[in-house]
C-alpha cells in the first residue's frame, strides 16, 4: 500500500510541492520556507518544491513529514480510497505521517472525522483516550485501529522510523441533506422587503409571516423521499474523482483491436450503477453520467455486475459487442487486462 522506499521516492525523486507536504515538529506546523525551494519549468517560476536536503535535516532533527492528499498522487492508495468511498458511501481522503525514532508529531487532540490508522512501517505507540480514561495501543505493521469523531490521541514512534497511513472519512450527515432539500423549498419563498413600522408594531408581521410559514411546511410536506434519496445516492456517484489510470495503454490496446477473447476488467473503485431513464440508460460512472440506449440492458447487467469478462461475454452479437466494450474503455469504466 505504501512502503518506506515508496515515501522516500515521492520525497527525493519527484518534484512534490506543498501543500501535498507539510512538516511538524513539536506539535508546531513549520513554515513552508523551512522545507521548500523555487525552481522553474519551460522558464515559467515554481514556487513550493520540496527540497530533500532541508526536509531530511528537519527529519533527523525529530520532525514528522506529512503526505497530504495522497489518494491524488498515489494509485494504491487512490484504489483503497475510491473503493472504501463505494463501500461506504462518503467521501474519504488519505493522509501518511513519516516520524522518527522516538518522536511525537503532535500533541493530544481530535479529528473531526472518522479516521482509519494503517502502520505500514516500524511501531508507534498510540495514547487513546476514552470514557475510561487514556489507555495505550501499540500499531505494528499490518494492524489497523479505528478512532471515530472526536477520540482524543497522539502517537509516539518506538525504536525505528514510523509510517502509517490514516484515511480520513468525510462523514455526509442527516443534517446536510435535510438542509439541501428544505433550502429547495427556501428558494421558492419571495425575497421581498418586510413592511416599514413593523418595529413598532410587530403584530403588522404576522399575517403575511404565517402565510409564508404554511407554504413552508408545504413545500416541505411535498418532498418525495424516496426521489430525494435517489437523487442523492445518483450525486454522490456522479460526483467522484476521475480514475483513468492507464488510458493511455487502454488506447493503445484499442488501436491493435479487441477480439471476442480479449479480456477486459472493471477500473478499480469505478462505480456502474444502471438508472433507467425512458429510451435511455443512464451508467453513473463516478465522474460523470454516460447516456446509452435502453435496448443495451442486459449487455450493461453483465458488466455492471462482472469484475472481469470478454466481450463474448456480452448478450450481443459479436459487432455490437465490439463496438460497446471499446465505448466502454474509452470512458474510462472497463480497461484492458494486460
Amino acid at each position: 500500500m505504501l512502503s518506506l522506499a515508496d515515501v522516500d521516492h515521492l520525497l527525493t525523486e519527484t518534484a512534490i510541492r506543498t501543500p501535498a507536504v507539510r512538516v511538524a515538529h513539536n506539535g508546531t506546523v513549520l513554515a513552508e520556507s523551512a522545507f521548500t525551494r523555487g525552481g522553474s519549468l519551460a522558464g515559467r517560476p515554481l514556487t513550493g518544491l520540496v527540497d530533500p536536503v532541508k526536509l531530511m535535516r528537519l527529519h533527523d532533527e525529530g520532525a514528522t513529514i506529512v503526505l497530504q492528499g495522497l489518494q491524488r498522487y498515489w494509485t494504491p492508495v487512490s484504489d483503497l480510497v475510491a473503493e472504501l468511498e463505494l463501500e461506504l458511501g462518503h467521501p474519504c481522503q488519505a493522509n501518511a505521517y513519516l516520524t522518527p525514532p522516538g518522536a511525537q508529531g503532535f500533541a493530544v487532540h481530535t479529528d473531526s472525522h472518522d479516521v482509519f490508522v494503517l502502520q505500514t512501517h516500524g511501531t508507534k505507540l498510540w495514547e487513546i483516550h476514552g470514557d475510561g480514561g487514556p489507555g495505550e495501543l501499540l500499531l505494528e505493521p499490518g494492524v489497523v485501529a479505528y478512532l471515530p469523531t472526536g477520540t482524543p490521541h497522539a502517537a509516539r514512534a518506538q525504536e525505528a522510523v514510523s509510517l502509517h497511513l490514516t484515511i480520513g472519512i468525510n462523514q455526509l450527515t442527516w443534517r446536510q441533506l435535510v438542509s439541501r432539500l428544505v433550502g429547495d423549498v427556501l428558494a421558492e419563498v419571495p425575497d421581498e422587503h418586510l413592511p416599514s413600522g413593523y418595529l413598532d408594531d410587530p403584530a403588522r408581521l404576522v399575517e403575511e409571516l404565517g402565510s409564508r410559514l404554511d407554504a413552508v411546511a408545504e413545500g416541505v410536506r411535498r418532498l418525495d423521499a424516496p426521489a430525494a434519496a435517489r437523487a442523492e445516492a445518483e450525486r454522490f456517484l456522479g460526483n467522484r474523482p476521475p480514475r483513468m489510470a492507464g488510458a493511455l495503454l487502454d488506447r493503445e490496446a484499442l488501436v491493435r483491436g479487441l477480439a471476442d477473447d480479449t479480456p477486459l476488467r472493471r477500473r478499480p473503485g469505478h462505480p456502474c450503477v444502471v438508472v433507467a431513464d425512458g429510451d435511455t440508460l443512464r451508467l453513473l460512472l463516478g465522474d460523470r453520467v454516460l447516456r446509452v440506449p435502453a435496448r443495451l440492458r442486459e449487455a450493461i447487467d453483465v458488466v455492471a455486475a462482472k469484475v472481469e469478462l470478454t466481450p463474448a461475454d456480452l448478450p450481443l452479437d459479436a459487432a455490437s459487442s465490439l463496438v460497446l466494450c471499446r465505448r466502454l474503455v474509452r470512458e474510462g469504466l472497463l480497461e484492458v487486462v494486460r
